[in-house]
């Protein structure tokens, strides 16, 4: 069976970890922190102690950071030296690109931005797009809605903060009338209505992943 080891045991990183172990993967976790109630055996360290960090990825062949941006990479780097399977959920961009720089050299799979955006609407809006002959447009809208909307916002942090800010603050690279282009976050403010639910959307930066290299010169627009 193969290991696989979950950094940060937040409520995303839990539900990673416990979807893992029931896909039948051996599973342990990491956190800064005790975390009660979990399925799987877990342990306590500060992820800034490398050698720590070394002794947890013994005999895995496989680890999720589902940590905070700053510090996915170090444990990428843990993971490189190793040769351990890497993935991670970041927004990042700068994070991204040292990461998959890291990856050119690499002799197991180091794969950032496995989340939901930047990951999945990636991969969904990428597979619709290659349905057709040629393509103008592709507009992604992704957001994480509460079941039980609360407060004057509505919103709900199922993630950590650090990374909400993060896509709040920094460009957002986007394609323009043919051309790659840094736009800034919370721009081209729009309205989405769901079921009789208004809903404001935005730019946030990250989201699209490596979109606008795959997509460049292909599309006139992709945010």
């Amino acid at each position: 069976m193969e290991k696989v080891l979950v950094v940060g045991l937040g409520n995303v990183g839990s539900l990673v970890a416990t979807l893992l172990q029931r896909s039948g993967f051996e599973v342990s976790g990491a956190d800064a922190r005790p975390v009660e109630a979990l399925s799987f055996p877990s342990e306590v360290f500060d992820i800034s102690d490398s050698a720590a960090l070394g002794n947890a990825l013994e005999g895995c062949q496989g680890v999720v950071s589902c940590l905070p941006y700053n510090f996915n990479l170090s444990v990428a780097q843990a993971a490189f030296e190793r040769g351990v399977h890497y993935f991670d959920l970041t927004e990042d961009v700068p994070t991204t690109k040292a990461i998959i720089e890291m990856a050119t050299d690499a002799k197991s799979v180091l794969a950032p931005q496995c989340g939901l955006a930047p990951g999945y609407i990636g991969i969904v809006g990428g597979d619709l797009a290659r349905q057709f002959d040629s393509v103008r447009s592709i507009e992604l809208r992704v957001g994480a809605l509460p079941r039980n909307p609360k407060g004057n916002f509505g919103y709900s942090v199922t993630w950590s903060a650090v990374g909400v800010i993060n896509e709040y603050l920094n460009d957002c690279e986007v394609i323009s009338s043919g051309k790659r282009a840094l736009v800034p976050p919370l721009d081209a403010l729009e309205t989405i209505d769901i079921n009789d639910v208004q809903l404001e959307a935005f730019t946030t930066s990250g989201g699209l992943g490596t979109m606008c290299d795959t997509w460049d010169e292909k599309v006139e627009t992709l945010d």
